[in-house]
């Protein structure tokens, strides 16, 4: 992970912590979980689909370390 990265990570949980209830605290961790799966997935996703130009999904996979049809269906937002 990137130096800003990880800074940005730090910065979320450090905001998650500042809120005292711990109920609010579990919804609003669990909804910034939430947010954060579906847009990664959206990243990955354009990522997968760029490299098969030109490749096969199988050499895609290997660029990923996952398997071809593994790679194809991370370019769809697959789980």
């Amino acid at each position: 992970m990137t130096d800003s990265l990880e800074a940005a990570a730090v910065a979320l949980v450090d905001e998650l912590n500042k809120i005292s209830d711990d109920v609010d605290r579990y919804q609003a961790a669990k909804e910034l979980e939430a947010w954060i799966d579906k847009n990664l997935r959206q990243v990955k996703a354009v990522v997968a689909s760029n490299l098969y130009d030109g490749r096969t999904w199988g050499q895609v996979g290997e660029l990923l370390g996952v398997t071809g049809s593994r790679a194809e269906q991370i370019s769809r937002g697959a789980r």
